[in-house]
């Protein structure tokens, strides 16, 4: 049962991926699903050597046609796309801190608060979920101010460009949100092959960090051994 409602989340985001012009895929045609098909990445791999190959069918499009527009399914592969990206950044420090790369071993601080007297060493010794909860409020207000930042910089800029002259700000019109915040500082190709990787790779760590998680909070709750 829990597989098959993953199975379902992952094929859900796809809609976000789903071109308005292309024709909907009919319930009675579910054999059509197991043929490979080269614009709807929903799930599959990219063999050595050789071209991108994904399992799909447009058969999830009523979220960007029946129910919504283009301009919805833009939305959404935005929201899929910041969900991934703070998955990725969750993963790695999730990694970090089990691998014992942590602050009191890199930095020359040794305290993340000097007033409440919170060690590095303390956090260090600490499951991550409970090192997260020893951080003042003072810390999770800085944590929080910087996200709303970065939320406001995209709803107000277009292609990494304060709209002065827009009466509505980009981020409000129809499919303003798109998840680019116009910053390339290494002037890096965007390709599609490479937002593609980005959105794989943000789908695997959400699974990542959610099994993590759980693992950590209830021990025995996930059903393969961790390396930790």
């Amino acid at each position: 049962m829990k597989v098959a409602a993953a199975l379902t989340a992952i094929l859900g985001s796809a809609a976000a991926f789903t071109p308005a012009n292309v024709p909907k895929a009919s319930s009675a045609l579910n054999a059509e699903l197991l043929k490979v098909k080269e614009k709807v990445p929903c799930f599959g791999a990219t063999p050595l050597g050789g071209e991108p190959v994904f399992i799909g069918e447009n058969y999830w499009d009523k979220l960007t046609l029946d129910w919504g527009s283009e301009a919805t399914g833009t939305f959404l592969r935005a929201a899929e796309l910041k969900h991934g990206r703070s998955a990725m950044l969750a993963v790695t420090g999730f990694a970090f801190h089990k691998l014992g790369l942590t602050f009191n071993n890199i930095s020359p601080h040794e305290y993340l608060s000097v007033t409440q007297g919170i060690k590095f060493a303390d956090l260090q010794a600490m499951s991550p979920i409970d090192a997260v909860k020893q951080i003042p409020a003072e810390g999770l207000t800085q944590i929080f101010c910087f996200i709303a930042l970065v939320e406001f910089f995209e709803l107000t800029h277009s292609n990494g460009k304060l709209a002065e002259d827009e009466r509505v700000a980009p981020g409000l019109q129809a499919g303003g949100l798109t998840g680019d915040l116009g910053w390339n500082p290494l002037d890096i190709t965007i390709t599609d092959r490479r937002r593609l990787s980005e959105i794989q790779n943000g789908r695997a760590a959400m699974f990542a960090i959610c099994a993590w998680v759980a693992n950590e909070a209830i021990p025995g709750s996930f059903p393969l051994p961790l390396p930790w």
